[in-house]
C-alpha cells in the first residue's frame, strides 16, 4: 500500500484509515486543509474558554503562551469531526518524521488499540521525567519504563476520544505546574503525560516495533550519507540530535535528503 501521502494534523501529520479500509492520501501543506487557510476550518472548542481564535495563525489553536504546538494533536478528533471527514483509525506522527512509500499497513496491526512504539533513546531523559511527573503530578503513580512510548507516532482509534479531551482538559487545567515542571527539570511535554494517562486508565496498549518509529537514530549509528536507516525500517523520526553536514540544521538536511531519496520530485 503507498503511503507517500498523508493527511497533514496541527502538530505533525496524520494519516486515516476509513471504515472502507483504505487510507486517504493527501499532501496538505501546515497552514491549510482540503485547500483552504487552517484559521477558516478551526472549530472554536466551548468546552475550553482559553481557546483563542487567532485571525492569521497558521499553525496555532491556542496561543503559544497557553500552549506548546506538541500538545496540539489532543485536537485531531475536533479537527477531523469538525472538517466531517470519516474515520475509523488515525496514525499521528510527529512533523519531523518521514514515511517509507513501502511501509507496510500499520492499521492492520493495531489489533484496533492504542499503538506507539517504546522509547528507545535516552533512558536517563525517560526514567527522570517518568520520576519527576510521578512525584510532582500523578501522586507517586508509577508504571515500568520500558513500556514507555514515544509520542510522535501513535495509533488511535474513535475509542480513545474521550481519553484525548481528558488530556487536554487536565493540561489547560494544570498547565502552569505542567510547564514549571519542564522548565525547571528539562522534562518532556506532552510525551510523558500522555504515558501517564494511558497506564492510569489501563487503556489496551500496542506496543509496536522500532521500525515504526525510528527515533534517535544518531546514537544507532544508522545516519550514513547512503541513508542506512532507510534499509531497516519504515518510519524515519529525526529527532535528539543529527550529524552536521552543511549549514543547513541538521534535521531539514536529512529529512531533504531522505524525501528525495524515497520520493524524487514529488514535492
Amino acid at each position: 500500500m503507498d503511503l507517500s501521502q498523508l493527511l497533514s494534523g496541527l502538530a505533525g501529520l496524520s494519516g486515516i484509515n476509513n471504515q472502507a479500509e483504505e487510507v486517504v492520501e493527501e499532501t496538505v501543506e501546515v497552514d491549510q486543509i482540503d485547500g483552504q487557510p487552517l484559521v477558516e476550518r478551526t472549530m472554536l472548542i466551548e468546552d475550553h474558554p482559553d481557546f483563542n481564535y487567532m485571525e492569521g495563525a497558521e499553525d496555532r489553536v491556542y496561543e503559544k503562551e497557553i500552549m506548546n504546538p506538541n500538545w496540539h494533536k489532543l485536537l485531531v478528533f475536533d479537527l477531523l469531526e469538525h472538517n466531517e471527514i470519516d474515520y475509523d483509525q488515525i496514525l499521528i506522527v510527529d512533523a519531523d518524521t518521514i514515511v517509507h512509500p513501502d511501509c507496510p499497513n500499520f492499521f492492520d496491526i493495531s489489533e484496533y488499540k492504542f499503538c506507539a512504539v517504546p522509547n528507545y533513546g535516552s533512558y536517563d531523559w525517560v526514567i527522570r521525567g517518568m520520576e519527576i511527573y510521578s512525584k510532582y503530578v500523578f501522586e507517586g503513580f508509577m508504571f515500568d519504563w520500558w513500556e514507555h512510548f514515544n509520542s510522535g507516532f501513535m495509533i488511535i482509534n474513535k475509542k480513545h476520544k474521550s481519553l484525548f479531551k481528558e488530556i487536554l482538559d487536565f493540561y489547560l487545567n494544570n498547565q502552569e505546574l505542567l510547564v514549571g515542571l519542564q522548565e525547571k527539570f528539562g522534562v518532556g511535554t506532552d510525551q510523558p503525560v500522555i504515558n501517564f494517562f494511558i497506564q492510569k486508565n489501563k487503556v489496551d496498549l500496542n506496543l509496536l516495533p522500532y521500525k515504526y518509529n525510528m527515533m534517535e537514530m544518531y546514537m544507532k549509528e544508522i545516519v550514513t550519507p547512503d541513508l542506512l536507516f532507510t534499509k531497516i525500517g519504515y518510519v524515519y523520526h529525526f529527532n535528539a540530535g543529527l550529524p552536521k553536514v552543511t549549514e543547513e540544521r541538521e534535521d531539514l538536511y536529512w529529512m531533504r535528503k531522505t524525501y528525495e531519496s524515497l520520493y524524487g520530485d514529488k514535492i
